[in-house]
């Protein structure tokens, strides 16, 4: 399994992935994909060591969980790249369009994701992805 339940282990392969990345290290198609959205964010890139492994990020306390975050981004990233759900490709297409440029389309639609998440944890159900595609598109 590649993305299993230890938060202490998905962490570590973002802090992996960018570390062999910045060594010039071959990485793995994953590793590739991390250590370029960790490359999108300089602001998180000198807190991935050790240290952050059990931390916690609470948004009570103000706080951006910045391995969520990215792995809101893969997620968007991987979404488009399937177009799963079917008709998201194309609605992240014109959001870009609008938007100018993927990474600031990318997190206008990680608010949509996050919120369909959440709402299917409250609810315990499955994500609503007609209910997703639809944030997608009143951006």
């Amino acid at each position: 399994m590649i993305f299993g339940q230890d938060r202490q282990e998905l962490r570590q392969m973002y802090i992996d992935a960018w570390l062999k990345s910045q060594a010039g290290d071959i990485l793995s198609p994953l590793e590739a994909q991390i250590a370029q959205v960790v490359g999108d964010h300089p602001e998180y890139q000198g807190m991935l060591t050790s240290e952050v492994l059990g931390e916690s990020f609470t948004p009570e306390g103000g706080e951006t969980n910045p391995f969520l975050h990215m792995g809101l981004h893969l997620a968007i990233r991987e979404q488009v790249a399937t177009d799963r759900p079917p008709g998201i490709a194309g609605i992240f297409g014109e959001l870009q369009h609008k938007t100018g440029d993927q990474h600031a389309a990318e997190h206008q639609a990680l608010d949509c994701l996050a919120e369909t998440l959440w709402e299917a944890q409250s609810n315990n159900t499955m994500p609503d992805e007609l209910a997703y595609l639809e944030r997608l598109r009143r951006i």
